[in-house]
């Protein structure tokens, strides 16, 4: 099949792009090319569907109406207060999300062997959340996991609110290991401003199904803020326009996370660290067919294009991810996404030893004395990349020489490997520690109160000596910065059709995919015996349209 498809597209190729540009115009295809901009559009969509949201909410009912519940008037003094009447009703849920991802943070992913999730792996953004507990698992859906000790059995440390809350009330505090405040809390610290306590009692009795928002409380804010981790994942999808997500929007299907994102007993489906690049069940219910969460295919199938349409966009499908044609671009809600960390700056203070922070002329962090120089980018034009669904993770232990760039993560797949499609990839890059006597990506304890977070003393030598023993190890006291990159496939922020890229996108010399390595696209490769014959065959059309034209004349002027 592979062959036949480089074969059809390499006589394809020959063509002259005269003779294309001809054939093109008369089957129709270029109609592809009429994209409607989507700044035109934001203004009046985000109206619509502000509107659109709220009547749906409204409409909204249940089978029982929380607030009748006896066991959530409260008061409650403190989260797992709350879960446990919770519990009282719902007696199985606590031991269902034990089972679950988002509770342990730990996973060992079948096909590589690799024992992987946010527990052990170390990242390109905040770095590892060993040792930095309080902070980073103010996004973890459970109470008190502060260092090592946390107690995973414990059933009221399940936060039941992060998931379910209706209100949109509910905030965790953001260095509390996962409790909300319960007293007016100064945060960011010395700051002046403070967090209020929330009404548990009003949130319990207001708690429903998951949405868009709940979701995204977490998986919009990765890496520290809005928009920092995810190219593809922000605030703008809680209520998105039809032109940023035509499945999210609230003017359409208006879908939430659960939606492809489901599972029964709270094991919701989809992690990065098991995709699936090519579904080649078609059709399906997901998560009952093959387990996985939903893919393209499973609403649209493998031929997803009407009879309407150019044919030529179904042939693709085989070797082209659906995101990669109608995800034209990233970070496009709004909201920039981060695409470059240098912690090797970091440390830079002002004169009264406050970290320094310099911001550019559109209001955005570029350099902050905790944390290094960011570069940002909006409306960024993916990365593009064979992708099989493997992925393997350089862990902590794996030798790093400091000369190369590291792939913090690096995805498999091939133009020989049939599984393969190309996908689009947010590629963030940066520097970050490394122990040089070890050769390995370093463990930084950077927040905390005590003399050896980084926050708080800015001394690398405390900070990876405290890090490095969380995990059983003893920093060399030689440490360096090394060039690491981090990818993320795109799935999120899916365009409507008129939106999607249009032929020339790809069929173009300096393409989109003038990277993707093992293809013949025609436009983009030359093959120069057809290009010669068609050519020819296009000079000698020519030559006989002129020549019939001058016999004509002749004759004309011959007969008088």
């Amino acid at each position: 099949m592979i062959k036949v498809f480089k074969i059809a597209q390499g006589l394809w190729a020959g063509v002259p792009k005269v003779v294309l540009s001809g054939i093109l115009v008369l089957t129709g295809a270029v109609a592809l090319s009429a994209v409607t901009p989507c700044e035109v559009a934001r203004a009046s969509d985000d109206a619509a569907a502000q509107s659109t949201t709220m009547a749906k909410i409204k409409a909204i009912s249940s089978t029982a109406d929380h607030s009748k519940f006896e066991e959530l008037k409260g008061p409650f003094a403190t989260g797992p207060d709350v879960t446990k009447a919770c519990l009282k009703c719902h007696t199985e849920a606590a031991k269902q999300v034990h089972k679950t991802k988002h509770w342990n943070w730990d996973v060992v992913n079948e096909r590589s062997g690799q024992r992987l999730g946010k527990k052990n792996i170390i990242n390109n953004f905040c770095g590892s959340v060993v040792s930095n507990e309080p902070r980073c698992t103010s996004c973890h859906i459970g109470y008190g996991w502060k260092d090592g000790k946390f107690d995973f059995a414990k059933q009221e440390n399940v936060d039941c609110l992060v998931c379910h809350d209706g209100t949109s009330k509910y905030r965790k505090f953001p260095a509390g290991a996962g409790h909300p405040a319960y007293t007016p809390s100064e945060w960011p610290a010395k700051s002046g401003r403070f967090i209020q306590p929330l009404n548990l009692a009003d949130i319990a009795q207001h708690v429903g199904p998951t949405s868009r928002r709940s979701c995204g409380m977490c998986h919009f804010l990765g890496g520290g803020g809005n928009a920092v981790k995810h190219g593809d994942l922000d605030v703008s999808l809680i209520n998105p326009g039809r032109y940023l997500d035509v499945h999210m929007s609230p003017q359409k299907l208006n879908f939430t996370c659960s939606k492809c994102h489901g599972g029964e007993k709270h094991l919701v489906q989809g992690s990065r660290y098991t995709a699936n690049a090519k579904d080649m069940s078609g059709i399906d219910v997901p998560g009952r067919t093959d387990g996985s969460r939903a893919t393209c295919e499973s609403c649209h199938g493998a031929r997803p294009h009407p009879a309407t349409a150019n044919p030529k966009l179904n042939d693709h499908t085989d070797r082209v991810a659906c995101q990669t044609c109608h995800i034209p671009e990233f970070a496009r809600g709004g909201y920039p996404t981060k695409m470059w960390w240098d912690w090797s700056t970091a440390g830079k203070l002002t004169p009264d030893g406050k970290p320094l922070v310099i911001k550019n002329a559109k209001g955005e962090v570029i350099y902050n004395g905790m944390k290094g120089d960011f570069a940002w980018g909006a409306n960024v034009v993916p990365e593009y990349r064979w992708f099989d669904g493997n992925v393997k993770f350089t862990l902590f232990g794996d030798k790093v020489t400091g000369d190369e760039v590291v792939p913090i993560n690096k995805y498999g797949g091939s133009a020989n490997d049939p599984n393969s499609r190309i996908w689009p990839f947010k590629v963030m890059r940066g520097k970050q520690a490394y122990d040089k006597g070890l050769q390995t990506l370093a463990v930084v304890h950077t927040f905390g109160a005590d003399d050896s977070a980084y926050w708080t003393n800015f001394n690398w030598d405390k900070a990876l000596t405290a890090g490095m023993e969380a995990v059983g190890a003893t920093y060399s006291g030689k440490m360096g910065f090394v060039r690491t990159e981090m990818s993320w496939p795109i799935t999120h922020m899916v365009a409507p059709k008129e939106d999607a890229l249009a032929c020339e996108s790809c069929h173009s010399l300096n393409s989109r995919l003038k990277d993707v390595p093992g293809l013949y696209i025609p436009g983009r490769d030359r093959f120069g015996l057809l290009d010669t014959i068609a050519w020819t065959i296009a000079g000698l059309t020519l030559l006989g349209v002129l020549g019939h034209g001058a016999l004509r004349y002749w004759m004309h002027r011959k007969e008088g």
